[in-house]
């Protein structure tokens, strides 16, 4: 019979790596409850103001949840990570981290702002703007083939650091195991985001997750896939949206041109400092591949989600 454990809380890794000796072994069809811990490991809290950037430890950035060892996976073989349940656990954060981001150039000062997820439903980011609460783990994956404290920041065909906001609950994850045992972790809770994480973070926070595992024998893929069970944005479909452009021969620079309109619209429109209308972006305007067939010239679209302003 299936079995549900629960990770130790006070278990954390910082990079992957092969030789790390699992915490948790489990079965096919066995769930796994996580408490994970928010991305900067607690140096950030509530409280906290800008000048905690400064002081902030890269290396104890990226806490994940893990390894659990998964009975009988062996390269070549897929683990399905059904998404059972996920809660953002009390606050948040976001913010522009200098040197990193889709327009670090143009925001070169550190800017932190933390919110209080007691609401439960609402991301408060103004009196007349609610962003919903979406939450997904930022990160999930099995351990890369032969790694060896390997940094969490960047994701790979094992998964990681997908930072995918579809991965909600209801998905289903889709990981090629490369290592004996899968090694499984988790870790980087978000609250919401946009397609893109624009700003480099999310609304950052702990979460609660339970997620149930199915190995799949002799069936390879080639790199994460995924499967939802509705619609993509169902808690901002009661209204329109507003989509800004880049149009160009680089995708990079074209999905730049297309935020930094976004950013002059909603700072213009609705009366917001830049630097938080690149927040609110980073959680809630999504970057689409509009057009990437035609002479060279492609098309970015940033689009926002009309139904978080107040009306």
């Amino acid at each position: 019979m299936p079995k549900t454990h629960y990770f130790p809380n006070d278990v954390v890794h910082f990079s992957w790596d092969a030789k790390r000796k699992p915490v948790l072994t489990i079965n096919s069809g066995d769930t796994v409850i996580f408490e994970t811990r928010e991305v900067t490991d607690g140096q950030f809290n509530l409280e906290s103001s800008t000048d905690a950037i400064a002081e902030l430890d890269w290396d104890r950035v990226y806490p994940l949840a893990g390894p659990v060892y998964v009975e009988g996976a062996e390269p070549g073989d897929t683990l399905a990570v059904e998404i059972l349940d996920l809660k953002a656990k009390g606050w948040g954060w976001t913010a522009v981290l200098p040197g990193l981001g889709l327009l670090a150039e143009e925001f070169p000062d550190a800017y932190l702002r933390t919110f209080d997820l007691s609401d439960g439903e609402y991301i408060h980011f103004r009196e007349d703007i609610k962003v919903p609460i979406e939450p997904f783990l930022g990160t999930m994956g099995v351990c890369p083939k032969d790694a060896e404290g390997v940094s969490i920041m960047p994701p790979g065909t094992f998964g990681g650091n997908l930072d995918t906001r579809q991965l909600t609950i209801g998905t289903t994850l889709y990981l090629p195991v490369q290592e004996v045992g899968a090694l499984f972790s988790c870790g980087d809770g978000h609250a919401a985001q946009g397609d893109g994480e624009v700003c480099v973070s999310a609304l950052e926070c702990p979460m609660y997750s339970s997620l149930r595992f199915t190995l799949i024998k002799g069936k390879t893929i080639p790199a994460p896939q995924f499967q939802t069970r509705g619609p993509l944005t169902p808690k901002v479909n009661t209204a329109g949206f507003y989509g800004t452009t880049g149009v160009g021969a680089d995708l990079l620079q074209a999905s730049q041109d297309a935020l930094r309109a976004m950013v002059d619209y909603i700072a213009e429109t609705y009366s917001m400092k830049k630097v938080d209308a690149y927040l609110l972006s980073s959680l809630c305007v999504d970057l689409k591949i509009s057009e990437i067939v035609d002479a060279g010239q492609y098309v970015v679209s940033a689009v926002l989600p009309l139904a978080i302003f107040k009306s």
